[in-house]
C-alpha cells in the first residue's frame, strides 16, 4: 500500500464557541470565524443550504459509486474485483450517512418551524450557490474526484488544498459578511462543511438567548424523523437547544471527525480509499477500475455552464427513469416531514418506501446507466446518474388525499415507463430492469393499501 497521504494540521482553535464573542465585538475577520445569524429567517435560510449542501454531496458519493467497473467481464482480475467492491462499498456507506445528515438538518429545519427542504440546484451548480471554495460537480471515481471529496469533508484547521481541477475557484473575492441589522438573509462564506454546521450551532445558541428557547424550538414533535420510522439510531427528534447541538455533532463528526480523530470518518476513509487506489495504480499503471463515465443531462442545463447531453434514445429513457424515481422518492420525504392528517403506520409506509426505492430501483439503475452509451457529443463515453429535477419537489398540496393520490399515480406512471424500458433492452439488461419494473409496482401498492 501506499504511503499515507500527507495531510498538515493547523491549531486548534474552531471550537463550537469558540469565535463567539470575539466575532460579535468586531474583532478582525476569521476566515473561519462563524457567520452571522442575527435573526431566524438567517437561520433558516442558512439551514436550506446546509439542506442543499447535503443533498449535493450525496449524489456526488453515488455518482463515484455507481462509477466503479464490477466484475472480471470488464477487465478487472479478481484481486482488483475485490478491491473496487471494497471501495464501492465504502462510498455506499458514506452516500447513506450522507443520508442521516439530510435527514438531521430536515429535523432542524423543522424544529424552528421551517418547511422541509429537499430542493436544490441542478448539476453544473451554479457558481453563486455556494462559497467559492465549496464547488459541487458530479465526478467519476479516481484520483480528482477523491481528493476533491477529501477537500470538502476536511476538518476545520487543516491544511489541505483541493485537486488541481478545483484550484482556481480558491482565488474568488470572498462572499460580504452579514450585518447584525441586515433583515434579509444572504450567502455567507464558509471554509469548510464543519465551519458552515458549527456556525449555525452558534446561531442557534444566539437565538435561544435572544428569543428564548421555548420560542425558538416552535416546530412539533410529531414532524420529527426518527429511528422509530428510518433504521438510523443517529437520527434524534430535535426539541431544544441540547438535541440540536447533538444532531450537528453527529453530523460534523460522522464528516470530518471527532476531536481531531478523523480516521474512522468520511474524510479519513477518503484518504484511505485515495491512497489504497494509488497504490494499486502504482502496482499496476493499466489498472483503471472506473467505466467512461461522464456527467451528461438529458436536456441542455438550465445553468449558465455547459454539460454534455445524451443522444442515444435508450439512455435517454432510462435517465429519465432514474431521474423520475429519484423526484418521487423525494416527494414522499418532503411528505414525511410535512405532513398532516397521517396516521403513523402511513408515516411508516412512507419512509419505507422511500428507502425501498432508493434500494430496490435507484441503486441498480445507477449502476445500469454506467454502462449506457451518450452519444454523439461523447463518443465512447458511458452516462452517469444525473439526478435532473423537472419540478419543485414540494409543489403537492398540503391536503394528505390529494398528496397521496399524486404520489401514487407517479409511481405507476413511471413503472409503465420502467416496463417499456425493459421491453426495449438488450439481454443482459432484462434482469435488472424486470426487478426495477416489479419493485415500483410492489411500492406503489403499498401506497395504495396505506391510503
Amino acid at each position: 500500500m501506499a504511503q499515507m497521504t500527507k495531510i498538515e494540521s493547523g491549531p486548534d482553535r474552531h471550537g463550537r464557541l469558540a469565535h463567539v464573542l470575539e466575532t460579535r465585538a468586531g474583532q478582525p475577520a476569521d476566515p473561519e470565524a462563524p457567520l452571522v445569524l442575527e435573526h431566524r429567517e438567517a437561520l433558516i435560510y442558512t439551514l436550506g443550504k446546509a439542506a442543499e449542501l447535503e443533498h449535493l454531496v450525496l449524489c456526488q458519493y453515488l455518482f463515484a459509486a455507481f462509477s466503479l467497473k464490477q466484475s472480471e467481464r470488464e477487465g478487472l482480475t479478481p484481486e482488483q474485483v475485490a478491491l473496487v467492491e471494497g471501495w464501492h462499498h465504502t462510498l455506499m456507506q458514506i452516500a447513506e450517512q450522507e443520508m442521516l445528515h439530510l435527514a438531521l438538518v430536515q429535523n432542524l429545519l423543522t424544529a424552528v418551524g421551517a418547511a422541509p427542504r429537499f430542493a436544490r440546484p441542478n448539476f453544473p451548480v451554479p457558481s453563486r450557490s455556494f462559497p467559492a471554495a465549496v464547488r459541487m460537480a458530479l465526478i467519476p471515481f479516481g484520483e480528482v474526484g477523491l481528493r476533491h471529496f477529501a477537500y470538502l469533508e476536511r476538518p476545520e484547521g487543516y491544511e489541505m488544498a483541493d485537486a488541481q481541477e478545483f484550484a482556481a475557484i480558491q482565488k474568488a473575492v470572498p462572499l460580504p459578511i452579514a450585518d447584525a441589522d441586515e433583515i434579509g438573509p444572504h450567502l455567507q462564506d464558509f471554509a469548510t462543511i464543519g465551519h458552515l454546521y458549527r456556525s449555525i450551532d452558534e446561531g442557534l445558541v444566539h437565538l435561544a438567548e435572544k428569543l428564548g428557547s421555548d420560542q425558538l424550538f416552535i416546530g412539533p414533535s410529531s414532524a420529527q424523523a426518527t429511528e422509530v420510522h428510518f433504521r438510523w439510531p443517529e437520527l434524534l427528534a430535535v426539541t431544544d437547544l441540547d438535541s440540536a447541538h447533538r444532531a450537528i455533532e453527529t453530523i460534523v463528526e460522522q464528516g470530518e471527525g471527532a476531536r481531531g480523530d478523523w480516521r474512522e470518518a468520511h474524510f479519513g476513509r477518503l484518504i484511505g480509499i485515495l491512497d489504497e487506489y494509488l497504490g494499486a495504480r502504482t502496482a499496476d499503471p493499466a489498472f483503471d477500475p472506473t467505466r467512461p463515465v461522464v456527467a451528461a443531462l438529458v436536456r441542455e442545463p438550465e445553468s449558465e455552464l455547459d454539460a454534455p447531453v445524451i443522444s442515444e434514445p435508450f439512455t435517454i429513457r432510462c435517465m429519465d427513469l432514474l431521474n423520475a424515481v429519484y423526484e418521487v422518492l423525494l416527494q414522499m420525504l418532503s411528505r414525511y416531514f410535512a405532513h398532516t392528517q397521517e396516521t403513523d403506520a402511513q408515516l411508516r409506509t412512507l419512509a419505507n418506501v422511500s428507502v425501498g426505492l432508493m434500494q430496490d430501483v435507484i441503486r441498480p439503475l445507477g449502476g445500469l446507466v454506467t454502462q449506457l452509451a451518450v452519444g454523439e457529443s461523447r463518443p465512447g463515453a458511458t452516462a452517469g446518474p444525473s439526478f435532473e429535477l423537472f419540478y419543485a419537489v414540494d409543489y403537492l398540496l398540503p391536503h394528505r388525499e390529494a398528496a397521496w393520490t399524486i404520489m401514487e399515480e407517479r409511481l405507476r406512471e413511471v413503472a409503465e415507463l420502467a416496463t417499456r424500458c425493459r421491453d426495449a433492452c438488450i439481454p443482459s439488461f432484462l434482469v435488472p430492469l424486470s426487478r426495477v419494473t416489479d419493485a415500483l409496482r410492489r411500492h406503489a401498492d403499498k401506497l395504495a393499501s396505506a391510503h
